[in-house]
């Protein structure tokens, strides 16, 4: 799924409507769409409230009264100007909500009206959508908009924004926006924009923000930005194994790390790797920590390695020992827990050189390429697999910069690291990149504050060499949808849980629903984020 700035939606709405598609057919499915979403996550919302502008967002609002007042809502719509002013696609769907009903649904409003009746009226209602303005807009909000925004703010009811909240600029790619509406949900259209990925559009971290076709002809969407939805990848994950398979076909995933101290990482990164479908894992650790490691899970297999100072000692790497350690070998994972006590940092440089096979590359083994990140170009030559998941301090050290150099251009540093490097680079922090070596990146919208606990990495690193190890083929959609999986495991255990009390483990015992969960209604709509609520959810 394309990620557009506003200009290229644009774009993408004048080249549907040269393919024969007008737009008003497209706002009556926009409409059609957030009416459906609030029948289905809002069941219980008796009285809804419309808040319209004049423009064509305010027309999908009209739309979206008039099919709720069909369903027997009761429905009421505040427009912000007079009924005169509304103009083009917008005044047919406002001659059409008022065809419909007997009754006087619209008010109009001023910028004289009293705040405290309009809050009053807010009240009333059970769910409010917020249709004033949308993709296109630049901040600030004035006017009407303006007293509408600090009317909703005063009261307690839920909104469902309509596209954007309302003085969000659909090209921001911060968190946050001052001065825009509060949204509890949002319905946006044909594809996400760059702040429905970037920002955190919601109150709650769960606030679902969901995309819906509308008919816009899939060539009529084009991006130049190079950047896509990585939970739209989550669909080779979808597809039911063979019934005559066998764990040969999964991969034989090899877990290097671990020193004296740190014996959970590898062992975190390995049951992982085993969760997220990997049809054989090994762990290859220090002779000290094995028996810790090896108590984990009786499917791991285990291999001691020579160690100096507790660490991996370069005598692992001798010819005949390192062809016995890679036999049957598909992808390698190099790096929890292994530190950077004796010869660990040699040892991690050393092996990468000296082997082939897809590797996945984390903690302490990024940290030994810190200032030999020319390394990494070398071990990708000839287009072997080379994943690197740094979190931003890691980025920093392999990119000779600071923490603040790389938040202040994500995205640009990914796609230029992983472009002359080679690499595919998951660059993690708040909405996690996933860059490829041809310059596209993908941004991840799953996962949540719960998992800022240590371990996190390390189950990251097993789930992303299971499915490398599962979908050798398609590299970049086997890393995104490990990204993708891990943060929604999170995310359904911080659902059963609460921010404040999941653990790393927890995640790998969520990671069946994960693989179960459908980011698609099946109807034409995505959740970009918020887990999607089952009928019977939806049914009370």
């Amino acid at each position: 799924m394309k990620i557009l700035t506003a200009a290229e939606m644009g774009a993408a709405d004048r080249r549907t409507v040269e393919a024969g598609i007008p737009i008003r057919e497209l706002m009556e499915a926009a409409g059609a769409a957030v009416a459906r979403f609030c029948l289905t996550e809002y069941p219980q919302a008796a009285r809804v409230m419309v808040l319209c502008g004049k423009g064509n967002n305010g027309g999908d609002g009209m739309v979206a009264a008039r099919l709720l007042a069909g369903e027997g809502v009761g429905v009421r719509v505040l427009l912000a100007g007079k009924k005169a002013e509304v103009r083009g696609d917008a005044a047919e769907a406002l001659a059409a909500l008022l065809d419909s009903t007997s009754e006087e649904v619209v008010e109009e409003l001023d910028e004289g009206f009293d705040a405290e009746i309009l809050e009053a009226l807010l009240e009333e209602a059970d769910l409010l959508l917020d249709a004033v303005v949308g993709t296109g807009f630049k901040p600030p909000l004035r006017g009407m908009a303006a007293l509408l925004r600090d009317a909703v703010e005063a009261v307690a009811v839920p909104v469902v924004a309509v596209d954007v909240p309302s003085g969000w600029d659909a090209d921001a790619v911060v968190e946050t926006v001052e001065g825009a509406f509060r949204a509890d949900a949002v319905v946006t259209f044909t594809a996400p924009k760059l702040a429905h990925v970037f920002g955190h559009l919601t109150a709650d971290v769960f606030g679902p923000v969901a995309v819906a076709e509308i008919g816009s002809p899939e060539e009529a969407v084009v991006s130049e930005n190079g950047l896509a939805w990585a939970g739209a990848s989550k669909e080779i994950s979808e597809v039911p194994r063979s019934i005559s398979t066998n764990k040969g076909r999964f991969g034989h995933i090899l877990v290097v790390g671990g020193s004296y101290g740190t014996a959970g990482a590898p062992s975190m990164a390995s049951v992982a790797a085993l969760r997220a479908g990997a049809g054989l894992v090994t762990a290859a650790v220090p002779g000290s920590v094995l028996p810790t490691v090896a108590a984990v899970a009786p499917e791991l297999m285990f291999r001691a390695l020579d160690e100096v100072a507790g660490a991996a000692a370069l005598s692992n790497l001798e010819d005949a020992v390192l062809a016995e350690l890679l036999k049957g070998i598909k992808v390698i994972a190099l790096g929890p827990g292994l530190s950077t006590r004796g010869e660990a940092s040699e040892f991690a440089r050393a092996l990468v050189a000296k082997t082939t096979l897809p590797i996945v590359i984390d903690a302490d083994a990024l940290n030994a390429f810190a200032g030999h990140a020319e390394l990494l170009k070398a071990a990708t030559a000839g287009g072997r697999t080379v994943v690197l998941t740094p979190h931003p301090g890691e980025m920093a050290r392999l990119a000779g910069m600071t923490v603040p150099e790389v938040e202040a251009d994500r995205v640009g540093l990914a796609r230029r690291f992983a472009a002359e490097h080679g690499v595919t680079l998951v660059l993690k922090g708040w909405r996690t990149l996933i860059a490829h070596p041809d310059g596209r990146v993908a941004v991840n919208t799953s996962g949540n504050p719960a998992m800022a606990k240590g371990g996190s990495g390390d189950i990251l690193t097993g789930i992303v060499a299971a499915c490398l190890g599962q979908w050798p083929e398609d590299v970049a959609r086997a890393v995104e949808t490990a990204v993708y999986v891990h943060g929604l495991a999170g995310d359904f255990a911080a659902h059963a849980m609460d921010e404040k009390t999941v653990l790393a483990m927890d995640t790998v015992h969520h990671l069946s629903d994960a693989y179960r969960y459908r980011a698609g209604d099946g109807e034409g709509m995505v959740w970009l984020t918020g887990i999607r609520k089952k009928k019977e959810e939806q049914q009370g």
